[in-house]
């Protein structure tokens, strides 16, 4: 029998009507009253918090990833019940705090609560607890919608239908339906390894490339972040002329604060020597990180950071293969 651990965190999933609005408001016991049993699965329930996932801050993903190292033991699995509109945030960060845990762990949630009719919390549980209690895979996941994506490859794409979440330049694991998984891709081994670490540097800043985009925003940059990632244009270009943030680039680099280049475009990622645009950004400096979604470049320079300010190690571990989170072989 397999002995899986859930961690309510709140969400819409346990969310309630108020005068204000929904907001969670179902206990932990509550919740599992909707989960369906099975004679092969023990189920066990421990309420972390009850927040909107848009209140979850990196404070939090380090209480979730603590909650689980400690019953890592104890469990063959854990399931995490989360809001959507941040979840991906969270299945990235710990996919990076809970790097080598040798369990499944499974972020679930919902897009209408758990009371309300046509609800799809309940088929989102159930598949959860199918993935955790079949699969052989280890590592951080997210179970929306019967299928299971990489933790760091996670991204919500819509606002309210069922299928929110969609698997970005990595193929999704498995299928769910009925309490049957589907294999549908075995990812490789990891051909680099990295040191397990549980903490994290929340001092970054993301800045999203726009046309007329002030360069005077570096000087706040310089003084008051370890890093910055930056979502450009297409396959890494920013603009050099007449608001050349090139300059920009070049004085946060002067200064050790290392420059993560993702791109604004979700899928095939980026090929930043493709164009001028992006190959000055890559000469001054600019750390490219392949088809790396922003979700999870968050979280792993948080994690980087948390380890080492010296940029010749950052760019080694950011362009290092963790958790298949980048396309770099």
């Amino acid at each position: 029998m397999k002995k899986l651990l859930v961690l309510t965190t709140g969400g819409t999933i346990a969310s309630t009507k108020t005068e204000q609005g929904l907001a969670p408001g179902m206990t932990a016991d509550e919740l599992m009253t909707y989960v369906v049993p099975r004679d092969d699965v023990q189920m066990s329930v421990e309420n972390i918090m009850g927040k909107d996932s848009t209140n979850m801050q990196p404070e939090d993903w380090l209480i979730i990833a603590s909650r689980i190292l400690e019953h890592e033991d104890e469990f063959d699995g854990f399931i995490v019940t989360h809001g959507t509109d941040t979840m991906g945030y969270t299945a990235a960060a710990l996919s990076y705090l809970l790097y080598g845990v040798k369990k499944p762990v499974a972020l679930t949630g919902s897009q209408i609560p758990l009371g309300e009719l046509q609800t799809d919390a309940i088929r989102n549980l159930d598949d959860a607890v199918t993935f955790v209690s079949q699969t052989h895979l280890t590592g951080v996941y997210l179970v929306f919608n019967g299928l299971v994506m990489m933790g760091t490859r996670a991204v919500k794409t819509k606002t309210k239908s069922y299928d929110a979440f969609e698997s970005i330049n990595y193929p999704y694991l498995a299928s769910v339906n009925a309490s049957e998984m589907v294999s549908l891709y075995e990812p490789e081994p990891e051909k680099h390894q990295l040191q397990s670490h549980a903490s994290l540097d929340p001092n970054i800043f993301v800045l999203k490339a726009f046309p007329g985009l002030s360069v005077d925003i570096f000087d706040y940059l310089v003084d008051h972040t370890h890093g910055v990632i930056i979502e450009s244009f297409g396959n890494g270009g920013l603009p050099f002329q007449r608001r050349n943030l090139i300059p920009g680039i070049e004085k946060l680099i002067a200064a050790n604060i290392p420059v993560i280049i993702t791109t604004q475009i979700l899928e095939e990622g980026q090929d930043i020597n493709l164009y001028e645009v992006g190959k000055r950004v890559a000469d001054a400096g600019g750390v490219t990180v392949g088809d790396m979604n922003t979700e999870a470049v968050v979280a792993k320079l948080m994690w980087v950071l948390d380890q080492t300010r010296d940029p010749q190690i950052i760019t080694q571990m950011i362009q290092t293969q963790a958790a298949y989170d980048i396309g770099f072989v």
